[in-house]
């Protein structure tokens, strides 16, 4: 997959810069890409090397709608989450691809509020669709689907060719559909939530910038009360 020329080349410097969408791009290593796939291998290591201590932090920190209404941050905290060693590598190794150069784009902050919006879409989207009953769901797909859906969003912005981030996303929600255990609904919740954050970045001009926080802020309050609808 190819980078974002203009992240790419805004990293080149040492000095921060200001990106095209009005990011701020430091010039050095995406720290906030890279923290969220050391929290995802470290957990996922714990399997192997500590169980019960893993079984305690699963049962602690998985998304089941029975125990959201009391423990919300299940809505988050499910992302760090993973059911097995390739589920974890495909959601590591799709975050790396991506996660690099968004963050140069966005700077860490927005890129660390797309991240966590997309993956709380994901399961806010799982929860509406499936509703109570549903089986417990882990994993950072609906936070990785959000980021294609924000990297096909600014590819499209800036007049690149976004086919095969499209065919990426057209094939992994095909899978999620065929293969059993894929909870589709989250990939589908976290690309919504990360197009829709993605269009305001890209669109909206560098002095209006500050709507696009407005905007983060009014789809936070939907999700919020979508879930209150079903949990309440």
């Amino acid at each position: 997959m190819h980078c974002v020329d203009c992240a790419r080349d805004a990293s080149r410097g040492r000095r921060p810069v200001r990106t095209v969408v009005g990011g701020v791009d430091r010039g050095g290593p995406p720290y906030v890409t890279y923290t969220i796939m050391a929290i995802c291998v470290v957990i996922e290591l714990l399997r192997y090397l500590a169980e019960p201590l893993y079984i305690e932090i699963y049962r602690a920190l998985a998304f089941w709608g029975p125990f959201a209404a009391d423990e919300p941050w299940r809505f988050l905290t499910a992302s760090v989450l993973h059911g097995g060693i390739w589920h974890l590598a495909f959601n590591m190794y799709a975050l790396y691809l991506v996660g690099r150069d968004l963050e140069r784009l966005l700077g860490r902050v927005r890129f660390l509020s797309l991240y966590v919006l997309s993956a709380l879409g994901g399961s806010v989207a799982y929860l509406l669709i499936t509703g109570l009953d549903a089986a417990p769901t882990v994993g950072a797909s609906g936070a990785v689907f959000g980021l294609f859906g924000a990297f096909a969003v600014m590819l499209r912005r800036f007049g690149r060719d976004s086919r095969q981030i499209l065919v990426l996303i057209g094939i992994n929600a095909v899978i999620g559909f065929v293969l059993p255990g894929i909870a589709w609904q989250a990939h589908l919740g976290g690309l919504v939530v990360g197009a829709a954050i993605a269009a305001m970045l890209a669109y909206l001009p560098r002095p209006r910038q500050w709507l696009a926080w407005l905007g983060m802020g009014g789809l936070l309050l939907l999700m919020v009360g979508l879930s209150a609808l079903v949990l309440y």
